[in-house]
């Protein structure tokens, strides 16, 4: 069911960001980040539980998605990782919260671990959904193995004006597409998809994404104004605040692999799960497991 949470607006130096808002004002906050193509839908089955414990719960909409929109034309409309985590922590300024346990996935994952690891005196904990979220932008065009580059065939078709004007023209059928590609055996899939498909009519959408996958790969420019923090991220920072890892077995963009391949990336203590049956939307296919894991992770004193 979707959440009756009231809908929020903060203004950053970006963003009129909107974000719901779950338990009491002085509760230890909670900030869920969702990814993409997905929104805040993603946290109603996690937000309410974790009221009802007394936590404050914030979760934002994402640049590009929903209602949250940017304060003027002149701000480039970057999806580039450093946006993400900048856009986080505006919030966590404006909403005067000088710490909080982060949970991510996707795009929001991404902002979360940044801000763990280059800013880790502002997170409690951190669960990240496919570990280390944080991108080697200079590595990013080495060819990967065959099955690997054919489940990214988004991101190359993104980065063809084919790509522009198919996701232009066709958003909400190609965002279902990679709904039902990315988690195969999560029977909810379709009947969710029509509460979040709406995010996706904002008018900066289009114009974030490919930037996004644009950037990652290093065939434009980024934001000037975000060079100092990409430039930290070359260095793969570790991640050092207590860190739990929930992998996807069915995820349909990157399944979980063993051994471990990001464990020498975070060293704080850390745990990694991988949870069968569950795709990439992860909090939503497996909201019991992300409940369990952040609930851990509030009580770890």
């Amino acid at each position: 069911m979707p959440s009756s949470a009231a809908l929020h607006q903060v203004t950053t130096p970006s963003l009129h960001l909107a974000y719901e808002a779950h338990g009491p004002a002085t509760g230890e906050p909670v900030i869920l980040l969702h990814g993409f193509p997905y929104d805040v839908r993603a946290y109603d089955e996690i937000a309410p539980p974790l009221a009802e414990r007394g936590y404050r719960v914030i979760v934002p909409y994402l640049r590009g998605y929903g209602p949250t929109r940017f304060v003027s034309e002149q701000i480039m409309r970057s999806g580039q990782q450093a946006a993400l985590a900048r856009d986080l922590l505006e919030l966590m300024d404006a909403l005067h919260l000088p710490r909080a346990t982060l949970a991510g996935y996707d795009w929001g994952g991404r902002a979360a671990c940044i801000v763990a690891a280059l800013w880790p005196q502002r997170v409690k904990g951190l669960m990240s959904a496919d570990g280390y979220n944080i991108q080697d932008i200079p590595k990013a065009c080495e060819p990967r193995a065959p099955e690997t580059e054919h489940r990214l065939w988004y991101q190359y078709y993104f980065n063809t004006q084919r790509g522009v004007d198919g996701l232009t023209a066709n958003r909400r059928a190609f965002c279902e597409l990679l709904w039902r590609q990315w988690s195969p055996t999560w029977k909810q899939g379709p009947q969710c998809y029509g509460l979040t498909a709406p995010s996706f009519d904002n008018p900066d959408f289009v114009d974030v994404v490919i930037h996004s996958y644009r950037h990652r790969f290093g065939y434009v420019p980024g934001d000037p104004s975000l060079e100092s923090i990409e430039q930290a991220l070359q260095a793969q920072p570790p991640i050092r605040v207590p860190t739990i890892a929930l992998c996807g077995a069915d995820d349909g963009v990157g399944p979980a692999i063993e051994p471990d391949p990001d464990i020498g990336l975070f060293s704080g203590p850390y745990q990694r799960r991988i949870l069968p049956g569950v795709g990439h939307n992860l909090p939503q296919e497996a909201p019991q497991a992300t409940l369990d894991a952040l609930l851990e992770l509030l009580q770890n004193r």
